[in-house]
């Protein structure tokens, strides 16, 4: 059998250097016992494809400096104490400690159900603590209404605050839905942070229409830029911020979504409610807007209590004079 029939994927460089006797430079094949073996063969589930790009995108990067320390050692020897120490080790930067254990638990749960593992040694590990305050600034009504004030309707910089206003998309749905998406004055769309596997169904509100009708939009999607052209959720995300700057509010399009699920909740909605609308699978991060939202409710009514006037009578036990001194 020739060189060829042994290596149907030699390069031809590979074959002229076999004639001539030069060493092979390819890199063998990983053993399947390592953790570069495993995380090649999660690539070609449909757990990965199914991710959305940017995730599949942020957690590669995240492989790739795991395979650079650690791709020949044995994944069956990767315990729940490897992946404390992988999150220790990132512990400076909270955001990447979640993205490392995410990663991880992808790839372990995976495992596990495909029988590569017994255990999965990310089940016990804990998310890490989040840094002081509550991540993005979330808007609130005033912030709403100077953009407004600088932003009317009838430009494009508007059209991007009613549609993430008014549907409660992630900027990178919003950066999606058209025209196409809408129907009888109902628009459906299949989330990108789900990877594409959970569908919200929003009817398009008065205030809504009255926006898009006006425009500007684009051709596939209501919010575009300048020349009407698409944007990606990056380049979008750096266009609202200029708005939100030339309005004097907080830049960003995660903070309008944080106002319109305390508007859902502060007017009534239910955390099944919130979770259609919002396209959350966790109940959670509705649990938490409608908490507020009651505590709102029941701080309005109770409040009056503190005017309340009525006799208070002593204990039965705890005489007291009219001087306020306890009997003797």
């Amino acid at each position: 059998m020739n060189w060829l029939h042994e290596n149907p994927h030699g390069s031809l460089g590979e074959y002229r250097a076999a004639l001539a006797g030069a060493p092979s430079t390819r890199k063998a094949a990983p053993s399947t016992s390592t953790l570069a073996w495993l995380l090649a063969r999660y690539r070609e589930t449909t757990e990965w494809s199914e991710l959305s790009p940017v995730t599949r995108r942020r957690r590669d990067n995240i492989f790739h400096g795991i395979l650079g320390t650690a791709g020949d050692e044995p994944y069956a020897r990767i315990t729940e104490d490897t992946i404390m120490a992988g999150k220790a080790r990132r512990v400076a930067t909270p955001h990447q400690a979640r993205h490392f254990l995410d990663a991880m638990r992808g790839l372990f749960r995976w495992a596990k159900k495909a029988g590569l593992v017994k255990a999965d040694p990310t089940a016990g590990v804990g998310n890490p603590k989040r840094k002081g305050g509550d991540g993005f600034v979330a808007w609130t009504e005033e912030h709403v209404a100077a953009y407004e004030e600088r932003w009317p309707v009838g430009t494009r910089q508007r059209v991007w605050l009613d549609v993430l206003l008014y549907t409660g998309l992630r900027r990178g749905d919003v950066v999606r839905i058209g025209r196409q998406h809408v129907r009888d004055g109902v628009a459906s769309i299949k989330t990108e942070k789900s990877g594409f596997q959970t569908e919200v169904t929003l009817p398009i509100l008065p205030v809504l229409a009255r926006t898009l009708e006006a425009g500007p939009c684009g051709d596939l999607a209501f919010v575009c830029g300048e020349r009407g052209q698409p944007l990606t959720k990056e380049s979008f995300g750096n266009l609202f911020r200029e708005a939100c700057r030339a309005a004097g509010v907080p830049g960003s399009a995660h903070g309008v979504r944080k106002i319109a699920a305390t508007r859902a909740a502060d007017n009534g909605a239910t955390e099944a409610q919130l979770m259609a609308i919002f396209g959350w699978t966790d109940p959670k991060m509705a649990a938490h807007y409608t908490r507020t939202a009651n505590r709102k409710r029941l701080a309005a009514t109770a409040i009056e209590l503190l005017n309340a006037k009525g006799t208070s009578i002593p204990s039965p036990d705890y005489p007291v004079r009219e001087s306020g001194r306890k009997a003797k």
